[in-house]
Order: C-alpha cells, then sequence, then structure tokens
C-alpha cells in the first residue's frame, strides 16, 4: 500500500483509540533492572524494607522512565511477528512531545496502555509520521501513571 493511501486512511481515524493492550506486570525485579542499566539506585525504587516504612506510598515505585520505556513493547510496536503495515521495513522512535507522570506505579503493579492517534503526516514517498496519545493505566487506579504523546516514523 502507497504511503500517501495510508495517510489518507490514517487521517479518517484521527482522536480514536487504535490500540489496548494487555496488562503487564512491574515486579521488583524489573525496578532493580532498570536501576541497574541506568544507575539510578535511589531507594524509593529498589529497598523494599525502607520504602514500605519511610515512602508516602507504602511501597517501592517504579522510576518515571522505566514506566515510559515500556511503551514500545505496551503498543505493539516493538513486535516483529505483527508488522503495524503491510510491506513496513522499520519503525522508528522519532521522539517525544509531551510527558507527564501523574501517578507513581507500586511495585507489583499492573499497567497497560490505551493509544489514541493524534496526528499523521506524510514525510515523503516512503515514510509517514504518527502521534499516538499513549495513557498508561495501573489497574485499579484511577489516575494514570503516564500520559505521553509519542511520534513515530514508518519507513517503507
Amino acid at each position: 500500500m502507497a504511503v500517501d493511501d495510508l495517510v489518507a486512511e490514517l487521517t479518517k481515524e484521527l482522536g480514536e483509540e487504535i490500540h489496548l493492550s494487555d496488562w503487564l506486570t512491574v515486579g521488583q525485579s524489573m525496578i532493580n533492572g532498570f536501576a541497574d542499566v541506568t544507575l539510578d539506585h535511589q531507594w524509593i525504587h529498589v529497598d523494599v524494607e525502607r520504602a514500605a516504612k519511610d515512602s508516602p506510598f507504602g511501597s517501592t515505585i517504579a522510576h518515571g522512565f522505566l514506566t515510559l520505556s515500556l511503551i514500545p513493547n505496551l503498543t505493539g510496536v516493538v513486535d516483529p511477528s505483527k508488522p503495524a503495515y503491510p510491506d513496513l521495513k522499520l519503525a522508528v522512535n522519532y521522539g517525544l512531545n509531551r510527558v507527564r507522570f501523574p501517578s507513581p506505579v507500586p511495585a507489583g503493579s499492573k499497567v497497560r496502555t490505551r493509544t489514541k492517534l493524534a496526528g499523521v503526516d506524510k514525510i515523503n514517498d516512503e515514510c509517514f509520521q504518527v502521534v499516538q496519545e499513549v495513557t498508561i493505566e495501573i489497574e485499579g487506579q484511577g489516575k494514570p501513571a503516564c500520559v505521553a504523546e509519542s511520534v513515530l516514523r514508518y519507513y517503507f
């Protein structure tokens, strides 16, 4: 399918929810692994005993950037067995327009994403860009963990 046709098709979906992910558990081992990779070992993330006693959240919490980094997986962008579009060669994370972390993710929580299509633009005959409004929900909580505008480029 040509880039022009895909852009025209997607333009009709602007403002609509285009994806709802499965739930994913954010466990302490995931949080510890992220701390090791980023060298961010702040006690609120990795010291379970202290966090239970001294944290206003009653437990350790995921790093905000860990929560943010789950977006590609939860939105299905990185699943090679399910390309987003026919004949897609490459999907690239082009950046973020806006990110907020309204609520922390306590260790052991389940999160999922709801994704709305916020924008679509043709870059050239082989590429178009989409802006997705991604909301990361926490199971059982009314306030989301993260709301971000993710910008992706698709190459054909």
